[in-house]
């Protein structure tokens, strides 16, 4: 019987699975995994973790003390929810499991190296060795030092939102352990850009990003890792063969699973040393030059940013009136009308996948019709239970 696409990847790429599902991340086994604040939202409306929020939400508030504001409770408690959720993942995986710093210390290198610190303490101090662990900032120049500063401290660092050659270099060269380019949302500006409708793989600029930054990685002997993320297509999967690693939603992981045929390597490290490639040195003028010269980048990033914390705000407003009934006060939740506000960057009552700021699982599970937008209906159906969780 001919070996499947997921089967061949798997001898040249590590699997990592885009999703925090536990059901999914049990049936594809990946080594790696990770949590996010969508995964967190979709939990924390869901019946059988309503202890474990209820019971964060307290702790928090214990530890900030009766005066403390119901808005620095919920951050307290998701910071506390987002290692919760990370050792679950890690009672499953052999590897790793990302743990996001909160966007909005995006572009302060101080604050975001005493985030890093603060979660791989509460880690830590739940038996999980920091090995076990990374980091996952944003790919600012701030958010770079700060990893830099985390990874001679022994704390190992994922670098997203990461679109454009000179973030990735300033990456390696800060010696991050792993980068994450978005391969598809580098794909969807293209296409809004361009007015294209498709591109055929081989010229899928997603693709032709990660492949650019795996040969001057390996050109030039970088330790960081390569994760190609947020993909759109198998063809865009095929044409990565041989990355580091590629994390994929369990949609398309079942569809490789499904697929018999040859797979080719398509990256090659030994390929790589005989390339001609320009060596390329970045420090902050080299590359705030770079990223301004760079629209896609500088776009992509500055959404992802905002994105990310517009979602954490509707969050950490859940979890504040989530508060304020455990304390007896009386509120009116609207969780799904809130966090659809914060997708719905245009304001045309639908989200598209470029609006979307949380992982592609996610928006898979809400996009229940498969057409490719998330109305208000769905988002009112699927919050709390797109990602159907199962106990460990």
């Amino acid at each position: 019987m001919a070996k499947t696409l997921l089967e061949q990847l798997r001898e040249v790429t590590v699997v990592v699975a885009d999703t925090g599902d536990i059901k999914a991340i049990k049936q594809f086994t990946p080594r790696d995994a990770t949590t996010n604040p969508s995964l967190i939202t979709a939990a924390a409306q869901m019946p059988e973790y309503q202890e474990i929020v209820d019971d964060t939400l307290k702790q928090a508030r214990q530890e900030l003390g009766p005066d403390a504001d119901a808005a620095d409770v919920a951050a307290l408690a998701f910071d506390r929810l987002a290692v919760a959720f990370g050792l679950k993942i890690l009672q499953i995986i052999p590897g790793r499991v990302s743990t996001e710093v909160d966007a909005r210390l995006s572009y302060d290198t101080e604050a975001t190296t005493a985030k890093g610190r603060y979660l791989i303490s509460q880690y830590e101090a739940a038996g999980i060795s920091r090995d076990r662990i990374l980091i996952k900032i944003a790919s600012t120049w701030e958010g770079i030092k700060a990893a830099e500063v985390l990874e001679k401290e022994g704390i190992h660092c994922n670098l997203t939102l990461l679109f454009g050659i000179h973030q990735a270099i300033a990456c390696a060269e800060a010696q991050a352990t792993l980068i994450s380019p978005f391969v598809g949302r580098i794909l969807d500006w293209y296409k809004k850009d361009t007015g294209r409708e498709s591109y055929p793989p081989i010229e899928d600029p997603g693709v032709l990003s990660v492949t650019q930054i795996y040969n001057y990685f390996k050109k030039f002997g970088h330790k960081t890792e390569i994760m190609g993320a947020s993909f759109r297509n198998l063809g865009e999967i095929t044409e990565l063969a041989g990355c580091d690693l590629l994390t994929i939603s369990p949609k398309l992981l079942e569809e490789l699973d499904a697929t018999p045929g040859d797979l080719p390597r398509k990256l090659d490290p030994e390929k790589a040393q005989s390339m001609t490639i320009e060596k390329v040195t970045i420090d902050r003028d080299t590359f705030d030059r770079m990223h301004a010269e760079d629209r896609m980048a500088s776009e992509k990033l500055e959404e992802g940013i905002k994105g990310f914390s517009k979602a954490l705000e509707a969050l950490e407003q859940l979890l504040a009136d989530r508060l304020a009934r455990l304390e007896g006060q009386q509120t009116v939740t609207r969780a799904a009308t809130d966090l659809f506000q914060v997708y719905d960057l245009d304001g045309d009552g639908f989200i598209t996948r470029e609006e979307w700021a949380g992982t592609d699982a996610v928006f898979d599970a809400l996009d229940e019709n498969k057409d490719g937008q998330i109305t208000p209906e769905e988002m009112a159906a699927g919050l709390g239970a797109a990602l159907r969780l199962v106990e460990a």
